[in-house]
């Protein structure tokens, strides 16, 4: 099942028993009263693992998994599995959905609680759109302090991760040529019309609600990231007695055309200019963000013939035109950690060095793998073109240095992937108590839109990362604030901790940081801030 992998437990085959057996021990383990290698492991405490692992397992924690998870729906099926990001086991079960051409085993896995509180479970909702939830495993370690008394379930959307995704054939080893990507799209639809003109954001919400009352959950809490959290604001308009609070990271509302992005990518890099300007070792590049200007007048396709694959070190015949130029740096301001190495891989490329911009650009390499294409352009299309003009366009792309890169990539596949319009109603008012998070520095949903276009929500807190790029719920303090928020949604934050946050060190030369230098002048993040490196 791909990356869903299995591995069955005894006992009865209760996977929740196991998992619960497996976090004990951890703990244990965590707090240096366990070692993992049994062979370190003397008698007397085999002999206490076994006896936690029994009485897990033949006595009671599956009437956890029931009331937190099952909600008393006897004919669930659940079957233990693994997924990348995560050391624990899963319970997960597959939802036939759709008929014929269109049908999908949409695929559902839960982390249940450690206790039996009965709060209501989170469920993680994926980006893209073409991001599945199953990538998202990996929060699962920032959200292990919310996992404690609420479940939190992941499902796949029709046509991503482990739901039948839709990706077309378009990997990392597909060149960055418009045109062959068009070819690889046209194809692609023309061999399943039927399933991509099936996919919307209408589909994915029924299908949330459709899993809620399979497990009988009475209300549930959405946590979305970029477009997740449009998913999570349609399924508030229409699903609202199903909800109890909303966490949205990287806003998205609804009314606006978030596809429209030029500006908010030129205003991240000016952000990053400023940074850079303030910080003693990067401000010795001078102005590189004129250097990168002067970089996109100039470029040659032909510079890309020879780099180097940077995952692989192999050179290749594909070349690295402008329009992936542009794209690669407008990647790079999504993370923190890949923007601070902009100024100096730019500041070389100047000079005629571009292996640090190579090197960059395979940060980003397997990005299209964690895409379903087909799924992408299946809701972009409907969704989200058709509603742009082109004196929209023109005024969002003047001035910035991504100019019409990223939309070219969607105009030019939705010319081949002709869906029907799809159309959202005006949003209507909702009291729910609503967490936004925003980063100061994100080049494609900045703080304004949640700030300007989210009036119909009367109950809302916002948070504000400086210098942060898109998704920061993982970062410093947020997974604490999201918990507190979680456990009493009508209760100002306190987000003082937030100025701790720090944008990461800049990559002053080939080794990366000047450490030293930071060290002296007592710039450097201190570990007592618990904040990420």
């Amino acid at each position: 099942m791909g990356k869903l992998k299995q591995k069955p437990y005894h006992c009865g085959q209760t996977g929740a028993n196991a998992i619960q057996w497996h976090r004990v021990v951890s703990d244990r383990i965590s707090q240096g009263s366990i070692h993992w290698n049994t062979r370190h492991i003397d008698k007397e405490k085999i002999v206490v693992i076994w006896m936690w692992r029994l009485f897990f397992c033949c006595v009671g924690l599956s009437g956890l998994v029931s009331k937190a998870v099952m909600a008393g729906q006897e004919k669930i099926s659940l079957e233990d599995c693994y997924l990348d990001g995560w050391q624990y086991s899963l319970q997960c079960s597959r939802l036939a959905v759709g008929e014929g051409d269109v049908q999908v085993n949409l695929a559902v896995m839960v982390s249940p609680a450690l206790d039996e509180s009965g709060v209501e479970p989170l469920y993680l909702l994926a980006g893209g759109p073409g991001q599945a939830a199953s990538d998202l495993a990996v929060l699962l370690n920032k959200f292990r302090k919310i996992n404690q008394n609420r479940a939190i379930v992941l499902v796949d959307r029709r046509g991503a991760g482990l739901s039948r995704p839709f990706s077309c054939g378009i990997d990392r080893d597909t060149p960055n040529d418009l045109d062959l990507i068009s070819k690889s799209l046209a194809d692609c639809y023309l061999k399943q019309t039927t399933f991509a003109n099936s996919l919307s954001s209408r589909q994915t919400v029924e299908d949330l609600e459709l899993v809620r009352k399979y497990f009988g959950h009475e209300k549930i809490s959405l946590w979305g990231g970029s477009w997740g959290t449009r998913t999570a604001l349609l399924y508030q308009q229409w699903y609202p007695d199903s909800l109890s609070a909303l966490v949205l990271d990287a806003v998205a509302p609804i009314d606006t055309k978030v596809f429209l992005s030029a500006s908010a990518a030129e205003q991240a890099i000016q952000i990053l200019a400023r940074d850079c300007q303030s910080d003693p070792g990067c401000s010795r590049f001078g102005d590189w963000r004129e250097v990168l200007d002067q970089l996109l007048v100039d470029w040659d396709d032909s510079i890309g013939e020879n780099l180097p694959d940077p995952s692989t070190g192999r050179f290749t015949a594909h070349t690295m035109s402008r329009w992936a130029l542009q794209s690669m740096i407008r990647a790079a301001l999504y993370s923190p950690e890949a923007s601070a190495q902009l100024p100096f891989a730019i500041t070389e490329a100047g000079l005629g060095n571009y292996l640090p911009l190579a090197g960059i650009s395979g940060l980003f390499s397997d990005t299209t793998t964690g895409m379903s294409l087909g799924l992408t352009f299946s809701v972009a299309c409907s969704e989200e073109l058709y509603r742009i003009s082109e004196e929209e366009v023109s005024s969002d792309i003047a001035g910035t240095f991504v100019g019409n890169a990223f939309l070219d990539f969607f105009s030019r596949g939705c010319e081949v992937w002709p869906v029907p319009e799809r159309r959202y109603a005006k949003p209507e008012p909702r009291d729910h108590p609503v967490l936004l998070i925003s980063g100061e520095a994100d080049p494609i949903t900045p703080p304004d839109y949640a700030k300007e276009n989210l009036d119909y929500l009367s109950n809302k807190q916002h948070l504000i990362v400086r210098s942060g790029g898109h998704i920061n719920s993982v970062r410093g303090c947020i997974p604490t604030l999201i918990g507190e928020f979680l456990e009493a949604p009508e209760v100002q934050l306190d987000q003082a901790c937030i100025k701790d946050i720090h944008r990461p060190p800049f990559m002053i030369g080939a080794y990366g940081p000047e450490l030293i230098h930071r060290l002296n002048s007592g710039t450097t993040e201190k570990s007592t801030r618990g904040e990420e490196p």
